[in-house]
């Protein structure tokens, strides 16, 4: 579980720097255009760290709520996808 806390942790601290070099190209008067594919980058590296959460929340919360035999957990670890958004698409 550390393991996949620390490689979330690690792609975060990426993607805050690179939500930090785009604020520096707007503070930069940067040409908009030049910005929109680090925006993009940043929302694609960001649906990366949604896979890497519901893969740990799979391989962990979901397997022990199986495990455990208890409806009401696995009913609890495993809600309806709607709290995934377009990821659920």
């Amino acid at each position: 579980m550390k393991q996949d806390k620390q490689r979330t942790l690690d792609r975060l601290a990426r993607l805050e720097g690179q939500v930090r070099g785009i604020a520096r190209m707007v503070e930069e008067d940067r040409y908009c255009v030049d910005i929109l594919p680090q925006t993009a980058a940043v929302r694609s590296a960001l649906k990366g760290v949604d896979r890497m959460v519901l893969e740990n929340h799979v391989h962990h919360c979901v397997e022990d709520a199986i495990s455990s035999g208890d409806p009401k957990e696995q009913r609890e670890k495993c809600p309806s996808s709607g709290f995934l958004g377009p990821m659920a698409a």
